[in-house]
């Protein structure tokens, strides 16, 4: 898939092109549209009267939310409470409900520890099996951008550009510097799933920039 677009300052045209799609994991729900997968078949485990089951999501990807909360069951009106051991640093835990829930960053990508989550009605305990939960880098794509050289810039030479870009037209709040006036083409990556928005500014050896270009989007 590829999409072209163009915009235009006073100082120079630019032609965003190209965005390369990476693959996605078969996998099942989410709460936020990017996959999780669950595991292959739930726990169980009993103590007398006193149960706990379910069958925790064994991956997230970055940036989605994941949740899990088990079930647990005991002699009518029983007080239950839930714990946990090796509690993941992105998550939280609710010793009521047995909920763990978050959502991990990029920086969390990996395998977390063994985490057990277990349930006491104050006299007996019972524990699911120990899972770990595997965080996914959604990083999928990338944008090749392109631009014509300025023909001509007023005051001090031409020193290099600057390509604004994010997840929003609004907030361009992530910035590349091209510190090389004859660059004409860059290649942003590590783009997740989504659209972007970009823009460029030219700008001279006194750092004097150029208006922003018209914004163009490409879509992961």
């Amino acid at each position: 898939m590829a999409s072209t677009v163009s915009a235009h300052t006073a100082f120079f045209s630019a032609i965003f092109a190209a965005v390369i799609l990476g693959g996605c994991n078969n996998s099942t729900s989410a709460s936020s549209g990017v996959p999780v997968s669950a595991s292959s078949a739930p726990s169980a485990a009993a103590n007398g009267g006193l149960t706990i089951s379910g069958s925790p999501p064994s991956s997230v990807a970055a940036g989605s939310s994941y949740s899990f909360r088990p079930t647990a069951g005991d002699a009518p009106g029983a007080a239950l409470t839930f714990a946990i051991k090796n509690q993941p640093g992105w998550a939280r835990f609710d010793p009521t409900t047995g909920t763990l829930a978050g959502t991990p960053s990029s920086a969390y990508v990996g395998s977390s520890g063994e985490i057990v989550i277990s349930v006491t009605d104050g006299s007996a305990t019972a524990a699911l099996a120990a899972f770990s939960i595997q965080v996914t880098q959604t990083t999928v794509g990338a944008a090749a951008l392109s631009w014509a050289v300025p023909t001509a810039v007023t005051g001090t030479e031409l020193a290099g550009y600057h390509i604004y870009y994010g997840a929003s037209s609004t907030q361009l709040t992530q910035v590349v510097n091209i510190a090389n006036p004859d660059s004409t083409s860059f290649v942003v990556d590590n783009l997740a799933t989504g659209t972007w928005y970009f823009a460029i500014k030219s700008y001279t050896s006194s750092d004097v920039e150029s208006s922003l270009s018209a914004i163009v989007s490409v879509t992961i």
